[in-house]
């Protein structure tokens, strides 16, 4: 996608926040959180809309392991004689352009699927995914919030529970390692951080670790304080990433500015993320000590540096101040 290239980010294009960016490129002007709020409340079935119709591109990275990109989160797939993995499931609206893309890399069939967390944008294809006989494992959490209804306040979105389809079969609390494909798979789950169900998964022998949402590459990340996601606890899923990966390690963010060559990522730039992160979170936190409201705080601006980098797509400046703020 190329939407932010040509600053005309279209309501259609994939968005998490979307309909604030878009704001910018027609008003010229952040929307302050309150509008953005507003704006996003039909964000959930935008992003279905676009991913109805968005193309889903390939990218083959290191020995079976590709990333499937253009359905909510970055869907990795490793490929071989155990049938095929997905990490994360996408958008529903995307089954057949993701079973076409799934099919380019091989014909095996898909066999299992790994959530790295519940929200929609990585669990929406779970149940078409069941209907093609695929064992869905995820973290103990992400089976709780699929069970059940549930709301993120900061979308103002209520989901329903999920069909009994689309819930994980297989879940754990803490760690699990499978061997699949003559590959090791580790999953790890963090501490509360985008939410309270993240995982990481680390490809061994590829050298190849999934962040989930725990890393946006080039946008300011939401935080769910609505199923326990944290700015602190962000911060602390980005130092564990960083200690666990090497200068050749390949980082898969969950979500990635449009307009890269590659949605994929380095140990660099997840550094330059967590200087990012733990800087507002300061800005953010000194002016809350000094008794300044959150209106005051926006007006400051503490996102000011970063926001050249980080804040033209998605989530705006005023809006990932408002989640900061809500976090210290």
């Amino acid at each position: 996608m190329s939407l932010i290239s040509n600053t005309t980010l279209s309501r259609r294009g994939f968005c998490t926040c979307c309909v604030a960016a878009a704001s910018f490129a027609v008003t010229g002007a952040w929307l302050n959180p309150s509008q953005a709020f507003a704006e996003a409340r039909d964000i959930v079935d935008l992003i279905r809309d676009d991913a109805a119709k968005a193309p889903i591109k390939v990218h083959k990275l290191r020995r079976n392991v590709s990333i499937l990109e253009g359905s909510g989160g970055n869907i990795a797939v490793l490929t071989g004689g155990d049938g095929k993995v997905f990490i994360d499931a996408g958008i529903t609206a995307s089954r057949s352009r993701i079973l076409e893309a799934a099919n380019s890399l091989s014909r095996d069939p898909i066999k299992h699927l790994i959530n790295t967390h519940w929200h929609f944008d990585h669990t929406d294809g779970n149940q078409w995914l069941n209907a093609e006989g695929v064992a869905i494992l995820a973290h103990e959490n992400t089976h709780k919030h699929l069970l059940a209804a549930q709301r993120v306040e900061d979308w103002d979105f209520n989901f329903p529970s999920s069909p009994l389809a689309a819930v994980p079969t297989e879940v754990f609390s803490s760690e699990k390692t499978l061997t699949l494909n003559r590959s090791t798979l580790h999953l790890k789950h963090y501490d509360p951080a985008h939410t309270d169900s993240d995982i990481s998964v680390t490809f061994t022998e590829a050298d190849i670790l999934h962040c989930g949402d725990t890393y946006w590459n080039g946008i300011y990340p939401f935080i769910d304080y609505s199923t326990g996601g944290s700015i602190d606890g962000i911060i602390k899923a980005t130092e564990a990433n960083i200690a666990a990966v090497s200068d050749k390690t390949i980082v898969i963010p969950g979500h990635n500015l449009p307009g890269h060559d590659s949605p994929v990522s380095n140990k660099t730039e997840l550094a330059a993320y967590r200087d990012m992160l733990v800087a507002i979170r300061e800005n953010v936190a000194r002016l809350k000590r000094h008794g300044s409201s959150l209106d005051e705080i926006i007006t400051a601006k503490p996102t000011a540096a970063f926001d050249a980098k980080w804040g033209q797509f998605l989530i705006t400046p005023a809006l990932f101040t408002r989640l900061v703020y809500q976090g210290v």
